[in-house]
């Protein structure tokens, strides 16, 4: 750009040409910043409470929802129901402990999966389970088939993790094929997100837009010198939808409603108050009988429990970025693993009906809250055991209508997902080798599951071999991984320059624990422990 300026006297013009700074790129950050609390440093106790109870109310959606799917087609009633979401609610929170303990050390909660929805839905229509007319006498028996296949399950799960055979396939993870590993663990979940919420859309809707108005927008007209919106936006949402919920129930809105509208949406139909005890002990081995094993359904468990290590890793990745922390190395992925492996053992014997995985939605929450304290979620774990025992006032939280947590779980895997592809910064994004790697196991991490959700609810294919096939493609994650990895190490590292294209060289110093200082900061075992147990 130029100006012309006239100068008295010469009658000559003179151009001068200013110059337009180049414009910066955002620099690289190995280390998420403005995260108000990291991992190792706690808030003061009175917050660190109310988010401990924040991540614990969070924590309901998926320890409520697993059992509700599967003990109704089991046989069992709300009696049965309670005490299931009692074991699996004491189960993560002492495997939460275990976790930030003696696992990772990372800001982690436990939580049931999923992923074993399939095989244990295969389990309870068996044929050999047909032939029990007595609802509780076929709850009882298909629960013992369900608890002998966790426990083969988790005992491969264990065995992946503390015998490092997890490691090996980590140490060849680089920052492109680490992008669809994290994005996926959120958005593989979409199902549970939208779809669920609409179940109840009158109720949904509204805590989604409460959270993301209070979350984001308060502040706008409401300015504080603290975090106060953000930080505490999931109870004030859930409260209000909550609220709203209990009126519509009170007003009489759904009296005439479908069956299912009315399981969704009235605040008493969930059954879990009236059936719970006020003093549950958690505990007690075996409360169904003694577990019973099949050949077929526990390699279909272990298909599900193959998967649940790809969503558990995505998940210690997306919580090492919001807590602040250097990305996760390969040995202390593979203790955090087993010690998932142990969480889904102890449900075995417990008497729950999932096996266990690291919670995606609460490191969403890290996200939100900008807290990613290792104490906050120990305290979470504590709300856990202690609501665990205590049944009827559990309850009482448990009965949230499961359209208000969809509504959350639709912000908190969006933020995981966004973890993902906060490596897309360590790569080339202009190299076309990149691109198509990435765009390949984008495309076919939503195609292929999409194919078999299709071939498995549609035409009903049954047979543990059916299964394994279905557990495993119906995994976006597991889908998406696989194909970035195989890409990953057979096209792009040929030579320096595409080495540098996918971040690998400045990925190499977390690949062993000791290669970079911070790692002990972050993930050394407590009490001189990491004397006896060294990280490789």
């Amino acid at each position: 750009m130029a100006e012309s300026s006239d100068h008295s006297g010469g009658g000559n013009s003179q151009s001068q040409v200013i110059q337009v700074p180049e414009p910066q790129p955002h620099p690289v950050m190995e280390q998420l910043p403005d995260v108000e609390y990291c991992i190792n440093s706690p808030p003061p106790w009175p917050h660190a409470l109310l988010l401990g109870f924040q991540h614990y109310i969070l924590t309901l959606g998926m320890t409520v929802l697993i059992p509700t799917t599967i003990v109704p087609e089991m046989g069992g009633g709300h009696a049965e129901k309670a005490k299931v979401i009692q074991n699996l609610l004491f189960v993560s929170g002492l495997s939460t402990l275990l976790q930030t303990w003696f696992g990772t050390r990372l800001p982690t909660v436990v939580v049931g999966s999923y992923s074993y929805i399939i095989p244990a839905m295969s389990i309870i229509h068996a044929k050999r389970y047909t032939k029990y007319t007595d609802p509780y006498e076929r709850f009882t028996h298909t629960i013992r088939g369900i608890q002998g296949a966790l426990i083969i399950s988790s005992i491969f799960h264990v065995c992946m993790g503390f015998l490092g055979i997890w490691r090996f396939a980590v140490r060849f993870l680089s920052p492109l094929s680490v992008v669809p590993f994290v994005t996926f663990t959120g958005l593989g979940l979409y199902h549970l997100g939208f779809p669920m919420l609409a179940n109840c859309v009158e109720v949904g809707l509204p805590a989604l837009i409460v959270m993301v108005f209070i979350s984001q927008y308060l502040n706008r007209f409401i300015s504080t010198k603290r975090l106060i919106y953000e930080r505490y936006g999931l109870l004030f949402s859930i409260a209000s939808a909550w609220l709203l919920a209990q009126l519509l129930t009170s007003s009489t809105a759904y009296n005439n409603k479908p069956e299912s509208t009315q399981n969704s949406c009235r605040t008493d139909r969930s059954g879990l108050i009236s059936a719970s005890e006020w003093f549950h002990i958690p505990f007690i081995p075996f409360p169904w009988g003694f577990p019973t094993f099949n050949f077929g359904e526990a390699l279909a468990m272990i298909a599900a429990s193959f998967v649940t290590l790809f969503e558990s890793t995505g998940t210690f990745f997306a919580a090492a970025r919001y807590g602040s922390g250097t990305p996760v190395p390969p040995h202390i992925i593979c203790r955090g693993t087993g010690w998932v492996g142990v969480a889904s053992m102890v449900n075995g014997f417990l008497g729950s009906v999932t096996g266990c995985t690291a919670s995606v939605e609460n490191a969403g929450l890290l996200a939100l809250t900008k807290v990613g304290s290792r104490r906050v979620i120990q305290i979470s774990a504590g709300f856990m055991v202690f609501f665990s025992i205590a049944g009827k006032f559990g309850a009482v939280l448990a009965s949230i209508p499961l359209p208000i947590m969809a509504a959350m779980n639709c912000l908190f895997f969006g933020y995981v997902s966004s973890a993902g592809l906060d490596f897309l910064q360590f790569c080339n994004l202009n190299s076309f080798r990149i691109k198509f790697v990435l765009g390949l196991s984008f495309f076919l991490g939503i195609s292929i599951p999409q194919y078999f959700v299709e071939y498995f609810y549609v035409k009903h294919h049954h047979g543990w071999f059916n299964d394994i096939l279905n557990v495993f493609f119906m995994s976006h994650t597991t889908v998406a991984v696989l194909v970035a990895f195989i890409l990953d190490i057979t096209l792009s590292r040929d030579d320096d320059e595409v080495r540098k294209d996918i971040g690998l060289q400045w990925w190499e110093k977390f690949r062993v624990y000791s290669a970079d200082g911070r790692n002990a900061d972050f993930y050394k075992l407590p009490c001189r422990l990491n004397e006896f147990f060294p990280a490789l």
